[in-house]
């Protein structure tokens, strides 16, 4: 929606927003406590904090849907907010005309265009709808629905044809078209896909008006806004420059924090412990009562330690099956028969894959997913899956699976019946969920934490391939990155659907293309798929087009070596065990024999620890020795 806000006062018109000393509460929970911003006009900034800080909160303050506990939030006279419906259309209008009337002066200028008499008012009409470009709109309108995955026919058919998701959408498209001079987006990417993202954010950065943007997403927040808006701490804090560049400086202000809060804490010790030695010394009480003093006034330096991120922990698969875990042959699928949705398939996942499926919604990334996990059964061709392949899917859909009134204990209970309490507690803390939340009904718990929940439902017997469709929806930016961390160290292999690019590159080692109803390897990274959605250059894409065969022939050389050689890839793997097994031993011989009473006790034991402990460190080294030698050989002949 776009709406006029009332007059505040405000010293100048080159500031857009002015929130002056504001405290907020809701549900008797303080929120925001004396917060203070100023944001210029025609910035674009990002609003970031841990998920529950008042983010969401705020934005409602600054339409005027909710009172500030103190202070004022001014903005120039007239100021138009626009912010994405809570409610997405569902109407029997055509989308193209739902995202024209969003424009709400247009509209009433073209309807008393068609009744105006007098000749100086029409006259007035049409300049004005010449100055705001309103011949030009519907063009416009076209333009913001096709970047948000709507083509031209799907534009003039009516909102109720679409699901909810996509109907918000159109809610964004809707506030986007009527350009409001403050624009606030409250995770707009929730609802789009990896293409409309980065749509979205070719067009966030050519926005003529300034952008207040609630996001987790790292790279929409390092390309689309130029400043950060941190809320911490009840605080609001502005720093200049991306998210990555935010969080480089907030770590090194925390380290020096930290340094100057540890050498405070020496200096009051130090001086507690003079005063307590000779405040009652004649000689040394003035000296002493001026350190009490120095004490009284010494104000104590805050920790910077952040709130603690749980991680995400997914159980190791638990028997290996042999590669290709999964192999299709000429395939197809779908969901009527004679209408496949996706054709042609030729290709195979092996143990220890990270996939990326790209291609925009519609396309079929969920379908395949659904093929993989057992959802769907081939029409056509053949599908080999390995013996014992295990295979584990979350999206975001199957939130509303979660049964409403049972906690995440007793979730966990059906799959654990006959374990004790404990050991149910322990599988939900591995989930990341918080001991105070682990009693909490489902329909209780944040956005996080079920999709935290649900992601370890969905993996708990240790599967071999774990899809997982668009992860981070309810993550924040710290969530994200824990589970980042855990797809790193997970052993299986991982397909991942997102719109997230930092998750995809950060755990993705190969980008699979859906599109015109094929699946297969796509020739480049992020950075090319960025150039084709959002119109890179016309001798980039010809580049790609001539690097394409030499790039098929490489992958099937390099399938070659690699199928070549399997026997010493086993071999690299079974000495890494040993590798790890002997450090494992190592590290207990170290501890026994750290041990000071165990020389008195038993110096015969000692020996033998001794002398297993130095047989240890040269099997370690021989072990380490052979690794090197396979890695190397591996290497090279890949290389060749």
């Amino acid at each position: 929606m776009a709406l006029a806000h009332g007059a505040p006062t405000v010293q100048t018109a080159f500031i857009m927003l002015i929130l002056d000393d504001i405290s907020l509460r809701i549900a008797g929970r303080l929120l925001i406590d004396h917060a203070s911003l100023t944001l210029p006009a025609g910035s674009k900034a990002g609003l970031v904090g841990r998920n529950g800080t008042g983010k969401t909160t705020l934005f409602k303050a600054i339409c005027g849907d909710m009172p500030t506990e103190s202070g004022k939030i001014s903005m120039p006279k007239n100021t138009r907010i626009g912010q994405v419906a809570q409610e997405a259309p569902g109407t029997e209008e055509p989308l193209i005309d739902i995202v024209l009337k969003a424009d709400t002066e247009r509209a009433a200028l073209l309807a008393e265009a068609d009744t105006a008499r007098d000749a100086h008012r029409i006259a007035e009409i049409q300049t004005r709808l010449a100055d705001i470009d309103a011949h030009s709109a519907e063009a416009r309108a076209a333009t913001i629905l096709a970047g948000l995955g709507f083509d031209e026919a799907a534009q003039k058919r009516p909102a109720s044809a679409f699901s909810g998701g996509w109907r918000m959408r159109v809610a964004l498209a809707a506030v986007l078209f009527a350009e409001p001079d403050l624009l606030l987006l409250d995770e707009p990417t929730n609802y789009l896909d990896l293409e409309g993202t980065l749509w979205l954010e070719n067009y966030l950065t050519r926005y003529p008006h300034t952008v207040l943007l609630i996001s987790h997403d790292r790279d929409l927040l390092n390309r689309a806004v130029s400043s950060i808006v941190h809320l911490e701490n009840k605080k609001l804090t502005f720093w200049r420059g991306g998210y990555d560049q935010f969080a480089r400086q907030y770590a090194e202000q925390a380290e020096l924090q930290e340094k100057s809060r540890v050498k405070q804490d020496a200096h009051r010790k130090h001086m507690e412990a003079f005063v307590e030695r000779f405040r009652y010394k004649a000689s040394k009480a003035r000296q002493a009562q001026s350190r009490l003093k120095a004490l009284e006034k010494l104000k104590p330096i805050e920790s910077f330690a952040g709130e603690i991120v749980r991680p995400f922990n997914f159980p190791e698969p638990e028997k290996t099956v042999a590669s290709p875990i999964v192999a299709i042959t000429g395939g197809s699928v779908g969901y009527q028969p004679g209408k496949a949705v996706l054709n042609r398939m030729s290709l195979r996942i092996d143990e220890d894959d990270r996939i990326a499926l790209l291609g925009a919604n519609g396309n079929g990334k969920s379908t395949f997913a659904k093929l993989l996990s057992g959802r769907l059964k081939l029409e056509n061709g053949t599908m080999t899956i390995a013996p014992g392949l295990k295979v584990a899917i979350f999206a975001q859909h199957q939130l509303d699976d979660l049964r409403p009134e049972e906690n995440a204990i007793e979730h966990v209970r059906r799959l654990m019946p006959d374990a004790p309490e404990a050991k149910v507690r322990a599988r939900v803390a591995q989930m990341g969920l918080a001991t105070e939340k682990m009693a909490t009904p489902a329909k209780d718990l944040s956005g996080g934490e079920k999709a935290r929940l649900l992601m370890g439902l969905a993996a708990f017997d240790g599967p071999n391939l774990l899809i997982l469709d668009e992860p981070t929806n309810h993550l924040d930016i710290d969530s994200r990155e824990a589970l980042i961390h855990a797809l790193n160290d997970y052993s299986g292999a991982v397909m991942v659907i997102s719109h997230d690019r930092h998750l995809i590159e950060a755990t993705a080692d190969r980008l699979w293309l859906v599109k015109d109803g094929h699946v297969g390897p796509f020739d480049g990274d992020m950075a090319d798929y960025r150039q084709i959605v959002t119109g890179g250059s016309s001798e980039r894409r010809e580049k790609r087009e001539s690097d394409k065969a030499s790039k098929a022939d490489k992958r099937r050389e390099a399938a070659q070596r690699r199928a070549a050689l399997e026997p010493l890839a086993k071999q690299i793997k079974a000495t890494e065990g040993l590798i790890e097994r002997t450090r494992k031993r190592i590290e207990a011989l170290d501890a026994e024999l750290a041990d000071p009473t165990l020389y008195d006790r038993d110096a015969g034991k000692a020996a033998k620890l001794g002398k297993e402990r130095a047989e240890q460190s040269a099997a370690l080294d021989r072990h380490e020795e052979i690794w090197l030698t396979l890695s190397s050989e591996y290497e090279e002949s890949m290389a060749a």
